[in-house]
């Protein structure tokens, strides 16, 4: 009986440390009631959330040298300081070792979050500055055109990320660009192409620090171990009233503003609930085999298989795509193809390289939304054994034609001269 309640007990804490935990962090008590909706949204992803103040002394990500969560929301763009041991160079570590980061920041904006949007390469404009749009700015606007409004033209082509939102955006808050060294970092939301970043209250001496279609509102990035991070330029964004506002511009009839479908969707990629892929089997063998050989000979027929799984509304799926691609490498690719696709079930079939040595199965998928793919299988490649070569070579046909004609040659001339004989004159002549 003690064995069955310790196997239970057991059960209950591996399930309890395998669960999703969130940590928020807020700047003050005040942006529960303010952004309620939000943080409704957080629970609603099925993860436990822990919110605390930023001042809370108590904030920690790590404990025994095991992670306590997750995920991270920040949603305090101005205070300098954490807790009492929750800095940038934390954070920054909390994602290389896969967790999760979601960050507000604003024209506040304390060193903390920038530092942190420094490391991922996103780049914070300076503190006062807003987005600023002539042309796109909502009527609620006070005069200063910086209560913008972005089409869902602007979002990054990935459903993974935005969903299929086709609303506008209401925004109001810092401008960001990525660090163009970084091929990581996404631009997942942009201003329109007459937006920039500047301080609306004074005059434009110096080029601004983003301008048009750079200036980006939300950005992500991805990191190679798949850990997610999105930042927001506007905490105001996330409030309630963005959230149930009506978006008014150029005299338009006011159409709902898509800030809450944008930031669900947003908010599932972060915390890896959509765009999330998984390898279930890996398989090769020789056509007509079913099991994996020593090595390969060259010139077999090989069949290479991949089952890929997706997760969907909590559910992993099978997962359709047309663009997944396999090589055969030694060194360098000597097979590279397109899998065909059936299902979830990824095969490709191609003749084994006439060249031997160690080559190794590869795939490395890596798309916009997705989680990366990337895995490889060593095999070795035998030369021919001297008994399967062939015995007649059709390039040698020539010269076995000329051995032969030769051959027929001596043949006639050894008959000829054989059988030929001169006539002998009698002594008498």
């Amino acid at each position: 009986m003690r064995l069955v309640v310790f196997m239970l007990c057991l059960m209950s804490l591996l399930a309890s440390a395998l669960s999703r935990k969130v940590l928020v962090i807020l700047d003050n008590p005040v942006i529960k009631e303010t952004h309620s909706l939000f943080l409704a949204q957080l629970a609603a992803t099925g993860a436990a959330t822990d919110i605390k103040i930023a001042e809370d002394h108590t904030i920690a990500l790590k404990k025994y040298g095991a992670y306590l969560y997750t995920d991270l929301v920040l949603l305090a763009p101005t205070v300098e300081e954490i807790g009492d041991g929750l800095t940038a160079e934390s954070v920054v570590e909390f994602i290389d070792d896969g967790g999760n980061v979601f960050i507000a920041a604003g024209p506040e904006t304390g060193d903390v979050i920038r530092d942190i949007a420094s490391e991922v390469g996103i780049e914070l404009d300076e503190t006062g500055t807003t987005v600023i749009d002539h042309l796109n700015f909502d009527k609620k606007d006070s005069g200063l055109h910086n209560l913008v409004v972005s089409e869902p033209a602007n979002l990054i082509k990935s459903k993974h990320i935005v969903g299929s939102t086709d609303k506008p955006v209401l925004y109001r808050g810092l401008g960001m660009v990525t660090d163009p060294s970084n091929p990581l970092a996404l631009g997942i939301l942009s201003a329109s192409s007459s937006g920039y970043s500047h301080n609306p209250d004074q005059p434009i001496q110096d080029y601004p620090h983003a301008v048009g279609k750079n200036t980006l509102l939300v950005a992500g990035l991805q990191a190679r171990n798949n850990a997610r991070v999105v930042i927001t330029g506007s905490v105001e964004m996330l409030s309630d009233a963005f959230y149930t506002s009506k978006v008014e511009v150029g005299g338009k009839a006011g159409v709902e503003a898509g800030n809450a479908e944008l930031v669900a969707s947003v908010l599932s990629w972060c915390f890896k609930e959509a765009g999330v892929i998984r390898i279930d089997q890996l398989k090769h063998h020789m056509v007509g085999s079913s099991e994996a050989p020593a090595f390969y000979t060259v010139k077999e027929e090989c069949l290479f298989s991949l089952q890929i799984s997706e997760l969907v509304n909590g559910a992993w799926v099978p997962f359709t795509a047309t663009d997944v691609q396999m090589e055969f490498v030694r060194i360098d690719p000597f097979v590279r193809q397109t899998m065909a696709s059936n299902n979830g079930l990824m095969t490709a079939q191609f003749k084994i390289p006439d060249v031997y040595g160690v080559f190794k199965f590869k795939i490395d998928y890596a798309r916009i939304g997705l989680t990366r793919l990337a895995t490889s299988v060593q095999v070795s490649v035998h030369p021919l054994r001297h008994n399967q070569y062939e015995r007649f070579i059709a390039s040698a046909f020539p010269y076995y034609a000329s051995a032969f004609s030769m051959m027929g040659g001596v043949f006639l001339f050894a008959l000829v001269f054989l059988h030929n004989k001169e006539e002998t004159k009698p002594k008498s002549e």
